[in-house]
């Protein structure tokens, strides 16, 4: 995952994700499923625009990321936020998904904004879901989404995408393996410099993105032992049909 440069205008490019939606579909998740967690285990948190508002709403939180420059940014982002983060200071973990390990069991674990679709390999989903187990405790709940297979090739069928703003702009061209259902991005971003009106600085950056069945996905989280798994379609309560573009799933240990 190449997110170095990446990181530092990330938040100005996903500033209009739908955080709030994630946030709403995790609480209602831990309500439909009779959980109330303390700890949070938030694996490819990037720049922490979950982990911040769990943090504030009272859980305590863990946010593992690869990517160190995007830690860096989610802990400056904690350090300034002016409310009070109620679920006490979070700790910020440079681990990989498929190996991440805290030393002692969480409530539960989220991985949201199609993090998971950056594993490229079969194994790679495997073994995150397996060490996922491991890092739960008895009851806990794993939560994740990701893009569909149709969606990968919706993305391929629109490109290319274009930004043209006042202080960022990017092209944006993919190219889909149709028999893998894997994705490159190829991202050209201008970023305007602070304090020059006229210089700005290019990013380029590669990104690749695995969509993987649905049906082939819960039977994994069933072989990595959990107990219940739960599919739903584009932060609803609905089933997903061959038009869901992100897939949300529930698995309980």
């Amino acid at each position: 995952m190449s997110y170095e440069k990446f990181a530092y205008t990330y938040d100005r490019l996903m500033n209009n994700m739908p955080y709030e939606d994630w946030l709403r579909f995790a609480k209602e998740s831990f309500d439909r499923f009779g959980l109330q967690p303390a700890v949070i285990a938030d694996l490819g948190c990037g720049t922490g625009n979950l982990t911040i508002p769990l943090a504030v709403a009272g859980y305590q939180m863990t946010g593992i990321d690869l990517s160190e420059d995007m830690l860096a940014v989610a802990e400056q982002k904690a350090a300034d936020h002016k409310s009070p983060l109620r679920g006490g200071a979070i700790r910020w973990v440079q681990q990989d998904l498929r190996e991440w390990d805290l030393g002692e069991p969480v409530d539960a674990a989220i991985s949201f904004c199609d993090s998971l679709n950056y594993l490229l390999e079969e194994e790679d989903i495997e073994d995150a879901f397996r060490q996922t187990f491991e890092g739960l405790k008895p009851g806990g709940l794993f939560l994740f989404d990701v893009h569909t297979p149709e969606q990968l090739f919706a993305y391929a069928e629109s490109q290319p995408f274009f930004l043209n703003e006042e202080d960022v702009a990017y092209i944006w061209t993919s190219e889909l393996d149709e028999e893998r259902v894997q994705i490159e991005h190829d991202l050209t971003i201008f970023v305007k410099e602070s304090g020059n009106k006229d210089v700005f600085r290019r990013i380029d950056e590669i990104h690749q993105q695995r969509a993987y069945p649905l049906d082939w996905l819960h039977q994994m989280l069933l072989a990595a032992g959990f107990s219940e798994v739960h599919v739903a379609a584009d932060f609803t309560w609905d089933k997903p049909t061959r038009l869901t573009e992100r897939a949300f799933f529930i698995a309980k240990k």
